[in-house]
């Protein structure tokens, strides 16, 4: 398999699982803002048009891509781990709610306005002010008496980790909601999560 991403993007949700699974897989870096592979500057959007990560090509060759499909797929490769609950079953349709939860209303309503450079000083402040206060007592709510985001460790929670590592650089402070700052912590600590968060940190650019 091949794992197209970008440091600290929402692909490493996926780098994530691949190591909790202990899968084999080749990983190559994308210049978002050129779509273009970091290594040798070929056109990612031959690979991928839409020119977003995670892209995942499996190992018949086929790609597949957005987010919560990569890692249902890559949790299934391994269904014994139980990264994802069988399909089929109302556990597997919860984690669906909260995968698309995480995507649509945390990761692009309010971080893909954050670090959009586009975005106007007002959105960005609508997004950080506005949508996420709520979007995050939810959360607060739903982690104050358990410890992941279903009844063990999944591909919902190597996500939501994902997305709590953004709040630090979007200037959100993560102490006024202490059950998503325990949890953050907690859950960057495993190996596989600590791992993937320290190879792709190398990757970012000093300053």
């Amino acid at each position: 398999m091949d794992l197209y991403f970008a440091p600290l993007s929402c692909s490493l949700a996926t780098r994530i699982a691949l190591y909790e699974l202990e899968l084999p897989a080749a990983f190559h870096e994308v210049t978002l803002s050129t779509k273009r592979l970091t290594a040798d500057q070929s056109d990612y959007l031959a690979i991928n048009p839409k020119g977003q990560v995670p892209a995942l090509r499996t190992g018949s060759g086929a790609i597949l891509t957005e987010g919560p499909a990569v890692l249902q797929y890559v949790a299934d490769l391994d269904p014994e781990y139980r990264l994802a609950p069988p399909s089929g079953t109302f556990e597997r349709s919860l984690l669906q709610q909260w995968l698309n939860y995480i995507s649509t209303e945390i990761h692009k309503a309010v971080f893909f306005t954050l670090f959009n450079p586009a975005s106007p000083p007002e959105a960005k402040a609508f997004a950080r002010d506005i949508l996420l206060p709520p979007r995050y007592d939810y959360l607060f709510r739903h982690l104050a008496q358990r410890d992941y985001v279903l009844d063990t460790f999944s591909v919902a929670d190597a996500y939501l980790v994902t997305s709590l590592n953004w709040a630090a650089p979007a200037g959100v402070d993560l102490s006024a909601w202490p059950v998503l700052q325990a949890y953050h912590a907690r859950i960057a600590q495993r190996p596989a999560v600590a791992r993937a968060i320290g190879e792709e940190l190398a990757l970012r650019p000093a300053g």
